[in-house]
């Protein structure tokens, strides 16, 4: 199989697969545009692992678009799919929809209470509106329109005129047992439902019965379903007869009829050769011996055309969202993720690692240190000291050919607008009054030059933190444990309040509240850790500890800098026993 080949050096991915598609391209079809394809079936609800069937040649597409290449980057939306399965906590769906199965997926009812027309429109909307906030330019293609007015016609006409060879290239495959492989073992349910692929991937391969082998399935005129079986076809007058499961029968012209669709592992070979495609990336459950992949790579050359080069890909993990997965009953959409991230980011964690590799999306606190990840690389960035294959997954992330995604204008630091989110829980004045005093010497003026990531970050606190996780400041002090202090204590809390105005910022409260048990233990508030000794941190984390207890009764919460400064410093002094 013509697969990319996939280094594992450390130079950018997506500028080496350009080098390639290029060079193919114009060995292929020179001076025609650059064609690059990714297939979506709107079976339920898209998720974060089918967005790397788009993500990779979008980004190897908007790579070649840089260099002055015209490309087109064809979406082909699989809403001719059989209807398979009833999918579980999909809102609006009960079981009734079972009498569905079978139907394309464009003649089922959308859920109740949706604006679309049907099933495939319905799941078909919010990939749309995700890829447009992500910035990634398409040409869709729904394969309902193209079987259903007739645009395949000869290319139906043409597979079944030369079905003999088609079986004969199935049958390599349908007697060997794949032999056990070393795949990735999915780790989650978001990579369960991934290694599914395309709902057209599960299709068998064609009838094959008395009357022979057929690449070709009706959907049936009176159920419209495809459990039709083909049971005659003639090739001089393209008669065709069919008989259903359920009990309906007819003869038909193929000539004229535009009620059916190629089986998969032939559906996908004759777009390659109709659409011209150089890349297209395939899934890991493609790469088994008799994959549609593999057997396509063969039944394309009957066409006329050549399998396209393209990497596999590899799972794409989730990290929390067990809470939005129980009630929602899926694996969480790119429409989930850009609720509690910027698309920057989103961009960037497909852009920084090659298709092989797998990895995972943060719904929970780990988000906060991907978010510290993605701001220092910015920084890195803009002081001249990122590594060039750094470089190179920024510029994909933060723009595309058209130009740079809409940005924050401050962007600052998510933990802190996570935890700002948090206290004021929904008090914009409140926010904006915190977040001013983060930098008195430039303070912020509007909510709005933090948005969206401050939006983002809101969402995130509101819908991923457990409510028991949640901060909730004392409304009065916890007198029985300001009388229980030691000398100490009492000491580290008299500093804390008599530095608390000439520290009123995010970086004088650092520096304030790790300062306080360096001086109890005689150093300077400036010593760095190097000049001080190992107890030093446990002396800090006992202090901090205590702080949280007074402030929040509980022995963690956000960053203290932040939660001071949400607190208000006369709310603090209160709570303290000043």
């Amino acid at each position: 199989m013509p697969i990319v080949a996939q280094s594992t050096e450390t130079t950018d991915w997506v500028s080496r697969f350009a080098d390639e598609v290029i060079a193919e391209s114009e060995s292929r079809a020179p001076g025609k545009p650059v064609v690059v394809a990714s297939g979506l079936s709107p079976s339920g609800p898209i998720h974060l692992g089918n967005l790397r069937e788009v993500m990779t040649p979008h980004l190897v597409a908007d790579e070649i678009r840089r260099r002055g290449y015209t490309v087109r980057h064809l979406l082909s939306w699989d809403d001719y799919d059989r209807y398979r399965k009833v999918p579980f906590g999909v809102p609006g769906v009960d079981e009734s929809w079972a009498e569905h199965i079978g139907k394309p997926l464009t003649s089922v009812p959308a859920p109740k209470g949706s604006a679309y027309a049907n099933w495939a429109e319905h799941f078909k909307a919010a990939m749309v509106a995700s890829l447009a906030e992500l910035g990634v330019e398409y040409d869709g293609i729904s394969q309902t329109e193209q079987y259903t007015s007739g645009v395949y016609r000869d290319q139906i006409l043409f597979a079944m005129k030369h079905r003999a060879d088609i079986d004969a290239v199935l049958a390599q495959y349908r007697t060997k047992k794949a032999p056990a492989k070393k795949s990735q073992k999915p780790v989650d349910e978001a990579e369960l439902e991934a290694a599914e692929g395309s709902g057209a991937a599960a299709e068998d391969d064609g009838s094959s019965g008395s009357a022979g082998y057929f690449p070709y399935k009706p959907y049936c005129g009176a159920c419209e379903k495809d459990l039709t079986t083909v049971t005659a076809y003639d090739d001089e007058t393209t008669e065709l007869t069919y008989v259903c499961q359920c009990g309906h029968s007819e003869t038909v012209l193929l000539s004229e009829f535009n009620r059916g669709k190629l089986v998969w592992k032939v559906d996908w070979p004759m777009r390659w050769a109709y659409e011209g495609v150089i890349f297209e990336p395939s899934g890991v459950d493609h790469s088994s011996p008799g994959s549609s992949f593999q057997v396509g790579g063969q039944i394309v050359g009957i066409f006329g055309g050549k399998q396209p080069i393209g990497p596999m890909y590899a799972f794409v993990g989730i990290s929390g969202m067990a809470k939005m997965s129980s009630s929602k009953g899926g694996v969480p959409t790119p429409a989930d993720a850009l609720q509690i991230m910027e698309p920057q980011l989103l961009r960037w964690l497909y852009a920084r690692r090659r298709p092989n590799q797998s990895f995972k999306i943060a719904f929970d606190q780990e988000i906060q240190r991907l978010y510290d990840e993605w701001d220092k690389l910015a920084a890195k960035v803009a002081d001249g000291s990122v590594l060039p294959a750094d470089a190179a997954a920024y510029a994909r992330a933060v723009g595309t050919a058209a130009g740079e995604l809409p940005r924050t204008a401050r962007p600052l630091p998510y933990r802190t607008l996570a935890s700002v989110a948090d206290i004021t829980a929904g008090h914009q004045d409140q926010a904006l009054r915190i977040l001013s005093d983060l930098d008195p010497e430039n303070p912020l003026t509007s909510l709005d030059e933090a948005r969206p990531r401050y939006d983002k970050a809101e969402t995130w606190i509101n819908t991923q933190v457990p409510a028991e996780q949640r901060t909730v400041v004392r409304d009065e002090p916890d007198k029985e444990l300001l009388a229980s202090l030691d000398e100490q204590g009492r000491e580290s809390l008299r500093l804390l309040l008599e530095g608390l105005d000439s520290h009123w910022s995010l970086d004088g409260l650092t520096h304030l509240v790790y300062g306080v048990p360096k001086v109890q233990a005689g150093f300077s508030a400036d010593a760095t850790p190097k000049e001080l000794p190992p107890e030093i941190k446990t002396a800090q984390r006992t202090f901090f500890a205590l702080l949280y207890h007074l402030l929040v009764g509980r022995d963690t919460g956000p960053r203290l800098p932040t939660l001071l400064l949400a607190v208000g410093a006369d709310r603090v002094r209160k709570l303290l026993g000043a």
